[in-house]
């Protein structure tokens, strides 16, 4: 990647690992489907309203606004649900870990979806020691009995499957000929359109107590920052990088949830979830095999310094 599409991609790991933050917070006052809609309302009409400034129009045509349904249901509306769900029994810190997971259903998937994408033995590798990771942080307790905790983790890992298969049918938007802002805008507004009925039966926010100053302000912050914002730069970096080098921000992602749940929510990791933490991101460094390449070219330069 260029080094541009390396600070988009820090950027993004920023702003992502905020939505974490700032879900902890909204869900003090607000259920979870108020969070979600919220979440992607704002942001669809925060993006809107930058279109229409930049002079842009979204494109028409069944095909594209299909495509756009299917991007926001499965980049959207499924796994924000699960995690913010999910987030009501673990900690923010530990959301992001369990995130971190995409890459390594990406790559399976991948593997079965696409002509170009396919496993290498290094990749493998890196899936075996991911879902090991996975499994440590979710313990032994889930061989034992199905508790809320275990049960909050699996939805954050359901989560994170439905943002790799999400990766992958992302792809089209470039052979469509669609923009980033378009997509990112276009995929928010029909999440939007599929959430706001589900948002009316089940919490019937009318019926809801006004929201406090913190929750209104992490909602803005997680429309505006964590999916405004954090779209746009996805999809520019999905249209010229590719899939999964864009997936490499989930290295990041926990680094900034963490540190945001410890200083202002008063979260502490457990060491089987440090120890999950350490493999999960060992998995991606072989999937990646940047890391290791550069300690090999390293270690090859000082060996030749020595001779």
């Amino acid at each position: 990647m260029t080094p541009k599409e390396w600070a988009m991609l820090l950027a993004l790991a920023v702003v992502w690992g905020g939505s974490f933050f700032f879900n902890s917070i909204a869900l003090r006052e607000l259920p979870v489907f108020t969070v979600v809609v919220s979440r992607v309302v704002l942001a669809a009409i925060i993006l809107a309203v930058v279109m229409r400034l930049r002079g842009e129009r979204l494109p028409r045509g069944r095909g594209v606004w299909t495509a756009f349904f299917g991007m926001g249901l499965l980049n959207n509306v499924i796994p924000f649900s699960l995690i913010v769900a999910g987030q009501q029994h673990i900690a923010s810190g530990v959301a992001s870990i369990l995130n971190a997971s995409t890459p390594l259903f990406t790559v399976v998937l991948a593997h079965f979806l696409t002509n170009d994408e396919r496993m290498t033995g290094g990749k493998f590798a890196g899936v075996v020691i991911g879902f090991l990771g996975v499994a440590v942080m979710i313990g032994a307790d889930a061989l034992r009995h199905l508790g809320v905790g275990v049960t909050a983790q699996a939805m954050c890992v359901a989560g994170a499957a439905s943002y790799a298969f999400a990766g992958i049918y992302g792809r089209r938007f470039r052979a469509m000929g669609i923009s980033p802002m378009s997509t990112a805008t276009g995929q928010v507004i029909a999440s939007s359109l599929i959430m706001l009925p589900l948002v009316m039966v089940v919490d019937r926010p009318w019926t809801l107590a006004a929201p406090g100053i913190s929750a209104i302000a992490a909602l803005i912050g997680v429309a505006a920052i964590s999916t405004a914002l954090a779209y746009v730069l996805y999809f520019r970096i999905l249209a010229t990088a590719g899939a999964t080098n864009l997936l490499l921000v989930t290295f990041l992602i926990p680094v900034s949830a963490i540190l945001l749940g410890t200083l202002f929510l008063g979260e502490v990791l457990l060491p089987r979830q440090i120890a999950g933490m350490a493999l999960i991101g060992a998995g991606l460094a072989a999937i990646d095999g940047r890391p290791w390449r550069a300690i090999r070219n390293a270690l090859s330069q000082r060996k030749d310094a020595a001779q």
